[in-house]
């Protein structure tokens, strides 16, 4: 049995564990990439024969850290009320596997990395990349840690296209995977508010065509406006009045000038000020094209069925009531291409009004869900006794800042 802990994370140079990935990685667009190293965190201990391993895919904003205290904010992973000895993915049950994605900017290859070649970062002269290519490279991960076959996959918006392409492109190394709050496609509302957020980064002066890290710049101002304009999409009209209304910030009367005169306005600027001394510009905009390109049914002769196709994975799918930047109606259609496979398929559409982000916050029927389809899923695979009592409420939450999307 192997017991693997998370790494020591006391600077922002601890993003260890590192792993280089033998042999180039060819993406999607054809290009061969070399050398890729993906940075990972690993939580709990690994059974003897290694059937154990829950990956958890993170979402746009998210990264490697889901649990503990990470290494950059100092404020607790962004599932810590999830993950965790005696929590809903239990450590003590499971190994959990956690990858920072293909592009990104917490210690996997990506546009801040340096490009072996010119000796400087890569910049946009990184390659362009998809949701495949990030699972491909976890899969390529996974394999060099000696795991060939997952127990579940799951992950919640950009982590449930992971999820679902990970049931797609291996669903015979996959017993389980739950899609959360995600689609198989990013529609054109998604990509236009995307595109803003690309253009608000590009436009600003400090970018400097991609170049900003060799010319010791950060084009803050075009990523603060571009996470505070995404910020949106993941809260819901209800929970923003019952947070905000019109209550103005740190005063009785209006200014009449453009200072932040609501708490909404002054909330949403903290929000893009604190995002950028975490966050790479050019991620952003990788990631985020990785998320556009997205698009399952397209892959597979526009019919999402054919996608699934005797699929032997066990889905369980979960949306939210108030989640407009993935409706209910997409995780719906995915149940209905998993149907017309007769399919293993759960849905769960959970009453709450807090938007995207609900997937990030306590939602206890949420919560109920996924540890029942944990408990049963472990019990189809021979990883739990078939007695096993499900029926214990959630451990208490902690008090954990949650980060969003």
């Amino acid at each position: 049995m192997t017991n693997v802990h998370p790494a020591p994370a006391d600077n922002a140079e601890s993003l260890a564990p590192r792993m280089t990935l033998e042999g180039p990685l060819v993406l999607q667009s054809g290009v061969s990439l070399s050398p890729v190293t993906i940075a990972y965190q690993t939580y709990g201990t690994l059974n003897a024969d290694k059937s154990n391993t829950i990956l958890i895919c993170h979402a746009l904003t998210g990264d490697q850290f889901v649990s503990g205290t990470h290494p950059l904010t100092g404020k607790n992973g962004w599932w810590n009320h999830l993950v965790g000895p005696g929590k809903i993915i239990d450590t003590d049950k499971y190994f959990i596997v956690s990858a920072n994605v293909l592009g990104g900017c917490m210690g996997s290859t990506g546009p801040k990395e340096t490009n072996p070649e010119t000796g400087r970062p890569y910049g946009l002269r990184f390659p362009v990349i998809t949701i495949r290519d990030m699972v491909q490279a976890q899969a390529r991960l996974l394999e060099q840690l000696g795991i060939e076959n997952v127990f579940c996959v799951i992950g919640g918006s950009m982590g449930a296209m992971q999820a679902i392409e990970w049931a797609h492109r291996f669903p015979d190394r996959v017993a389980a995977a739950v899609p959360i709050a995600g689609s198989y496609r990013h529609s054109a509302q998604n990509i236009a508010f995307h595109e803003v957020g690309r253009q608000a980064i590009m436009a600003d002066p400090d970018w400097r065509q991609g170049n900003y890290l060799e010319e010791n710049t950060v084009p803050k101002r075009g990523l603060a406006v571009a996470r505070m304009a995404a910020h949106i999409t993941y809260l819901s009209e209800p929970a923003l009045h019952r947070k905000f209304g019109r209550r103005l910030q740190d005063r009785e009367n209006l200014t009449y000038g453009f200072d932040a005169d609501f708490q909404v306005e002054s909330y949403l600027r903290h929000q893009g000020y604190t995002f950028v001394d975490r966050f790479d510009a050019n991620s952003y905009l990788y990631i985020t094209r990785a998320m556009d390109y997205f698009d399952l049914a397209e892959e597979n002769g526009g019919v999402l069925a054919n996608a699934f196709k005797d699929t032997p994975v066990r889905f369980c799918l979960i949306s939210f009531t108030s989640d407009w930047l993935f409706p209910t109606a997409e995780s719906r259609e995915i149940v209905h291409a998993l149907n017309a496979n007769a399919a293993k398929v759960s849905f769960v559409e959970i009453e709450s009004d807090k938007g995207h982000d609900a997937f990030l916050l306590n939602e206890p029927e949420f919560h109920q869900t996924l540890r029942g389809f944990l408990a049963g899923a472990a019990r189809a695979v021979g990883l739990a006794p078939p007695d096993v009592d499900t029926s214990d409420e959630d451990p208490p939450l902690d008090s954990a800042e949650f980060e969003d999307d």
